[in-house]
């Protein structure tokens, strides 16, 4: 590994640690995504939708709406989706202990 390539990988770990660490960091950008599986990250998790609901702060009809598509998760709720879909130990964690 050259220098210059390993002072950009220590670049991007600072990046990385101030992003975790709540701070802002310029041209960080997050993906969230235009299109989520409500139905799949819920199945994945074996819960119902009333399950699914009570766990993570949802209201039981959106869970229903989102699933048969006659509404859209808003974008701060496709954050969280994908949050749930990929850490959901630690969501449900941070949940339960307030």
């Amino acid at each position: 590994m050259t220098r210059r390539n390993f002072e950009r990988v220590m670049e991007g770990m600072r990046e990385a640690i101030a992003f975790a660490q709540g701070e802002d960091v310029p041209g960080l950008r997050v993906h969230i995504p235009t299109e989520i599986d409500v139905r799949a990250i819920r199945g994945k998790l074996g819960q119902t939708q009333a399950e699914f609901a009570e766990r993570h702060g949802f209201s039981l009809g959106a869970v229903r709406d989102w699933e048969q598509g006659r509404r859209v998760p808003d974008q701060a709720a496709r954050a969280f989706l994908k949050v749930i879909a990929n850490a959901p130990g630690v969501v449900e964690h941070i949940l339960k202990t307030g």
